[in-house]
């Protein structure tokens, strides 16, 4: 399993806008063969701190995600929105659920 971390901080007031054009984003990308989770999260004290969690199947298939059609149209809608980025690839071993 490969799990990805993308931190994000986003310009004051830029939320609306930006949530809509993630909704697109995040249905079709959880439609994606290989995509186990993908979410996008708020943080509750600072609201322009967001923080997307995804796990996938293999790396390849984050590989394809990065090139769909979607994730370029994403790309293009979210950059006027971003002040920072973060971004960590995890690449998990094993996975104990509690």
């Amino acid at each position: 399993m490969i799990c990805v971390i993308a931190d994000l901080r986003i310009r004051a007031g830029s939320q609306d806008e930006f949530f809509t054009a993630a909704r697109a984003m995040l249905a079709a990308t959880r439609a994606e063969p290989g995509c186990i989770r993908y979410d996008l999260e708020q943080n509750i004290e600072d609201p322009e701190h967001l923080t997307f969690v995804e796990e996938w199947e293999t790396r390849d298939a984050l590989a394809a995600h990065f090139q769909t059609p979607h994730m370029a149209e994403w790309r293009t809608a979210s950059e006027p929105h971003l002040v920072d980025r973060n971004v960590k690839i995890l690449h998990v071993g094993d996975v104990e659920v509690l």
